[in-house]
């Protein structure tokens, strides 16, 4: 009976020194890995994430109206000068029409003015005026018989100043009938003809303004480009200056990256730094810094005072690729990896 206890405490002595080795090993293991990672591990890179954009156009006209049809559908590519949308306004037709008769009422009213008094009426005066002298030249003559017999004594001073009356009346009635002649001839004053001048060219006015804004019912791509987005459907009234639809400048493309303050060294004017595209099978590319700002109080990230930190201000950093790169879309997400 004691041999065997003997046996058990020996066994149980042998099990307890390798547990104890065992720990010893792994206890020296972990302090061995602990020392080579604090010794050979690198602080990790840290990753900047940001956006590619590009150049969005709004495409808008001066015409309210129905959008009757499109030309390009969301997609297509577009040159500058291509018709994109036909906006027709039954309005601004109908003020055309009136402007235009506007206008041909002035051009009336100004030949009528330019082509000065009728003939009938000239000749008429011009009757009166000979009458008016025919008048004068026997009241004349009568007034000088009147006179010679009055010096004869033959008539009394009444008769003779009758004569003379009569006489001067006559030379008043010739010189208004000959005023009424070159009234007559001379035609209208030449203030009225450029009244009525004036009058043609703010009716010519109103046409060409109701003629452009009709040109707006045509609406052409305003530079090269994808139609991005098209915003009214056929049929829909659309509203002075509203957007129609946005063409998207596809050669003009760059990346945007939110940025504290602290992380800015590496992202000065100028430099060119290495980007990866996830989206693109990670493709590396380079691109170069041409915009930095700060975005304002908004984006400021406040510190906890305690901790003995500060606060950082939040920048904006565009970088626009060195090559073209045709399948970067805008939205996709580009990686800056600060090492």
């Amino acid at each position: 009976m004691a041999d065997i206890n003997t046996d058990t405490n020996i066994a149980e002595k042998k099990e307890s020194r390798t547990l104890m080795v065992a720990l010893c090993i792994v206890l020296v293991a972990t302090i061995v890995l602990a020392i080579i990672g604090f010794c050979f591990l690198n602080e990790p890179d840290e990753l900047i994430e940001g956006q590619a954009e590009a150049t969005s156009v709004r495409v808008s006209g001066k015409l309210p109206g129905r959008v009757r049809d499109f030309y390009v559908k969301e997609g297509d590519f577009v040159k500058a000068g291509d018709t994109l949308v036909h906006i027709h306004s039954s309005l601004a037709e109908a003020k055309l029409m009136q402007a235009e008769a506007m206008k041909e009422v002035a051009s009336s009213q100004n030949k009528k003015i330019d082509r000065g008094t009728r003939q009938q009426i000239i000749q008429g005066a011009a009757d009166l005026a000979a009458q008016a002298a025919a008048a004068r030249e026997i009241t004349e003559k009568t007034y000088q018989r009147m006179e010679s017999l009055f010096k004869q004594g033959v008539i009394s001073e009444q008769k003779r100043d009758e004569a003379r009356a009569a006489y001067n009346a006559a030379v008043a009635g010739e010189r208004a009938a000959q005023s009424q002649l070159s009234l007559a001839r001379a035609g209208a004053q030449s203030e009225d003809k450029q009244s009525a001048a004036a009058m043609v060219n703010a009716a010519e006015g109103g046409v060409l303004e109701v003629e452009s804004l009709l040109e707006d019912q045509y609406l052409v791509a305003p530079c090269d480009g994808q139609i991005d987005q098209i915003y009214p459907e056929v049929g829909e009234l659309v509203s002075l200056g509203a957007p129609i639809m946005t063409v998207l400048k596809i050669d003009d493309k760059w990346i945007t990256f939110n940025v504290r303050e602290e992380l800015l060294n590496d992202l000065q004017l100028g430099n060119k730094i290495e980007v990866m595209i996830p989206a693109l099978d990670k493709m590396s590319a380079e691109a170069e810094i041409y915009y930095v700002r700060d975005m304002g109080s908004y984006a400021t990230w406040h510190a906890t005072k305690a901790t003995g930190d500060w606060d950082s201000r939040t920048f904006q950093v565009k970088a626009r690729p060195t090559e073209k790169i045709k399948a970067l879309r805008p939205g996709m997400t580009v990686i800056y990896k600060k090492k």
